[in-house]
């Protein structure tokens, strides 16, 4: 007679912990693993991005043998018969025929506050987001509430131009922060290549700026006038009014272009006019990013460089200048 064989007994309950325990291990190896793949590849996109709007820089200089201005008031720049009111529009705008973003380029009206609450570019942009203009680890939210106009939105951008140092002899502060016209991107700018005497390969020209000002028990209320970054309340499309001088020194309110005066990734600054960090003028809002350690930058050649927060402000301040002279070594 053949013998029955024997029955498999189950799983005892140490065995079934030990399992557990086993697989919650490798979960705690790989959730780690998972985030650095993404946030390289959250990083990389954000290099990316930079690279594209460099590359769209250097494509309006090789039309218009300039660089496109940084931020513009519609009388200043155009000559359009408006008034010193007339806010116009920002470098994000000039470039965007660069971009593959001429449809809304060839709709834009150059004219009429150009920059804040024209009817017709509020609405080509409305609710609207252009990734090259977004880091995807930016923790800022997608839209911001745009000021004094119910039921827009404008998309929270990454970058802005870099006009200069706090401490360059071309910088001027009258109670909004300090704007320079030393740098690369400024209110009213026309740079061309040649002039950028320290170097294209050691100066920035634009800069990541997309994580919080404030800390976690002081950011601005969004809604209100709750911007964080230099493109303030009012959108990544608003520039400046026409100041009655060609450079603009003389209107604090700059907008989508940064004085740099503070190292990178430093927050929990006040709400302060003086200081450069108001949510209404952010003339020396700190670059910022959503990545580990520093941040991502363009310079004048269109490369592309990860710098780190630990780089002295004296030093970075030198490499936002465009002729002064400093050799600047952006390896610290």
């Amino acid at each position: 007679m053949l013998s029955r064989s024997k029955r498999r007994s189950a799983f005892t309950l140490i065995e079934l912990l030990v399992v557990i325990a086993i697989i919650a291990v490798l979960i705690a190896l790989l959730v780690p693993a998972v985030q650095k793949v993404r946030e390289a590849a959250a990083r990389a996109q954000c290099q990316n991005n930079l690279k594209q709007i460099a590359i769209a820089c250097h494509g309006y200089h090789d039309t218009f043998k300039r660089l496109p201005p940084g931020s513009t008031g519609d009388y200043g720049m155009w000559n359009s018969g408006g008034g010193a009111s007339d806010w116009g529009s920002s470098w994000k705008v000039f470039i965007l025929p660069y971009i593959e973003q001429n449809a809304i380029y060839s709709k834009w009206q150059f004219y009429g506050s150009s920059g804040y609450q024209n009817a017709n570019n509020i609405g080509l942009v409305n609710n609207m987001t252009l990734s090259v203009y977004r880091c995807p680890s930016s923790p800022l939210p997608a839209m911001s509430p745009y000021s004094n106009t119910s039921g827009y939105l404008e998309m929270f951008t990454s970058y802005t131009g870099v006009s200069g140092a706090s401490n360059d002899a071309t910088a001027f502060g009258v109670g909004g922060g300090i704007n320079s016209v030393g740098g690369i991107i400024f209110a009213y700018s026309k740079t061309t290549m040649t002039s950028i005497t320290d170097g294209t390969s050691n100066t920035i020209m634009i800069a990541e700026q997309s994580d919080h000002l404030r800390d976690s028990n002081n950011q601005p209320v969004l809604g209100g006038y709750g911007a964080i970054t230099s493109q303030g309340p009012h959108g990544w499309t608003m520039g400046c009014n026409s100041s009655g001088q060609s450079d603009g020194r003389n209107n604090d309110r700059v907008f989508n272009c940064t004085t740099t005066r503070y190292s990178i990734n430093q927050n929990g600054m006040s709400n302060n006019g003086g200081a450069g960090t108001n949510d209404n003028t952010g003339a020396n809002v700190p670059f910022s990013s959503g990545h580990t350690g520093g941040a991502n930058f363009a310079l004048g050649d269109g490369s592309i460089r990860f710098i780190s927060s630990a780089m002295p402000v004296a030093t970075l301040q030198q490499a936002s200048t465009r002729s002064g002279g400093e050799i600047v070594n952006l390896d610290q």
